[in-house]
């Protein structure tokens, strides 16, 4: 682990055309940032000063190609693309793709090697970033990769939480991927981030049905009596605090979801379609399940406004206080679960 004693905040670039890096480098003006951790760029000089003179920023940097030597009152800059590339803000370009995948590929190593604490991750564009080298929809597959662990997407904001079953597949193949061992897999994984992630000793988790009116007896499908239904049962004799299936068109609408810790959406736009609806400029994407903590705010690459400093900040601002909170809640809850007995040993 890094001997600074401040979390060690690593971030990618993203799309280097969209407004990831100018809202990182917006949110690093204030000093104040400082207090709370050391930041991390996986960037280059060339990219960081052409946007900070761009929108006529005051952001101070440390550029260094020791990950071991950061300055802890500085934006710390680690070199990691070649400086063959032009930044045109709203434009798609394989080369910037290329260049946000080296920046996130470098920053997840840095991560496992423990050199960062944290990883919050600048938005990217799915299409650009495809490659021989990098076939995968997007950040979380490829963290599951690289990472010990079972990822699961979980969108937070304050008290809000809503995670996942299956994430970015194409709604015709979603029925056939939900089986009893992945609800299972991954109750369980949102089960451990509560408590050991979020503090919560015993938590209690909604699941949505994946038909409408759960499929009404078998009428609008059987998925959610013959699969759903049995694991859930099955689930909750085993101790946990599971309900459901919900049918989800009146979930979010009659406030039921305010009495649950967590809600698990069967597929993507059931579960982000509220979640964003409820909470989008303030909302968390936390890789949940991982041996380390990775956050993202909930937007894109926003091309239609990038390079005008008008952005809003404030879902990347809470992408890094939450990977901060984060990070610091699993450590405390991994020292407490070690037997104390084993340090208090005394010779008789």
């Amino acid at each position: 682990m890094n001997n600074i004693k401040k979390v060690v905040l690593g971030l990618s670039v993203g799309d280097l055309n969209g407004i990831g890096l100018e809202i990182i480098l917006r949110i690093f003006q204030d000093a104040r940032m400082f207090d709370f951790c050391t930041p991390v760029i996986f960037g280059s000089q060339k990219s960081v000063n052409y946007v900070k003179n761009h929108l006529n920023l005051n952001t101070h940097f440390n550029f260094t190609k020791d990950l071991e030597k950061l300055a802890p009152n500085k934006v710390n800059v680690f070199e990691t693309y070649s400086n063959d590339f032009t930044i045109s803000f709203g434009e798609e370009n394989p080369k910037i793709g290329k260049i946000a995948i080296e920046s996130f590929t470098k920053a997840t190593k840095a991560l496992k090697d423990d050199l960062i604490d944290v990883l919050v991750t600048a938005p990217i564009n799915k299409h650009n970033i495809q490659s021989e080298e990098f076939n995968f929809p997007g950040h979380t597959d490829y963290l599951n990769q690289e990472l010990e662990g079972d990822s699961l997407m979980l969108l937070t904001a304050g008290n809000l939480r809503v995670g996942l079953l299956t994430d970015h597949v194409a709604i015709k193949n979603v029925a056939t991927k939900i089986t009893p061992d992945l609800i299972i897999s991954k109750i369980d994984t949102i089960h451990k981030t509560l408590v050991q992630d979020f503090g919560i000793s015993k938590p209690k988790i909604a699941v949505l049905g994946l038909n409408p009116h759960t499929g009404d007896n078998g009428v609008i499908g059987e998925e959610d009596d013959v699969i759903l239904r049995p694991t859930l049962i099955k689930i909750k004799d085993s101790g946990k605090l599971v309900y459901g299936p919900y049918s989800a068109d009146s979930f979010f609408g009659s406030d039921t979801y305010k009495t649950f810790d967590a809600i698990i959406a069967t597929y993507h736009d059931q579960g982000l379609i509220p979640f964003k609806t409820l909470s989008f400029g303030e909302g968390v994407n936390f890789t949940a399940g991982l041996s380390k903590i990775r956050t993202s705010p909930d937007h894109g690459t926003a091309y239609e406004i990038a390079g005008k400093g008008i952005a809003n900040i404030n879902s990347f601002n809470e992408a890094i206080f939450e990977g901060i909170k984060l990070f610091k809640n699993r450590k405390l809850y991994s020292e407490l679960s070690q037997n104390p007995l084993k340090s208090n040993k005394r010779k008789i």
